[in-house]
């Protein structure tokens, strides 16, 4: 992965427009660093295959980066992206890491379902 190009990853954004694509969401704190420290408060999050088609799309900030897509009901909402990657399937793949590299956040956005 690379780290965020803004006008690249707006542009990759784009391109999505108006098609009905899949989403993978995900964040996590750590969720499986209890189990070394009980006084560790562990939360995430995680949605995949969500089929939704949106209308507009920003990236923004001053790094790490804000992602939003608007869908018609509402909005699905990244922050702290990083890193992004368009792969040989044409899938965008974004990424946030924390200061340590470990992956804190995830959107990925495909025109096929992720596997």
């Amino acid at each position: 992965m690379d780290p965020v190009i803004v006008k690249d990853v707006q542009e990759a954004l784009d391109q999505f427009v108006g098609r009905e694509v899949y989403i993978h969401l995900e964040t996590t704190n750590g969720a499986y660093a209890s189990h070394h420290n009980d006084q560790f408060f562990s939360a995430g999050a995680y949605i995949r295959n969500a089929k939704v088609t949106y209308e507009r799309a920003k990236i923004t900030g001053p790094g790490p980066f804000r992602t939003g897509l608007k869908i018609s009901l509402g909005w699905i909402y990244a922050e702290g992206i990083t890193h992004y990657e368009i792969d040989d399937k044409g899938r965008l793949l974004l990424a946030g890491h924390d200061f340590s590299g470990k992956l804190a956040v995830a959107l990925q956005i495909s025109e096929t379902p992720f596997e």
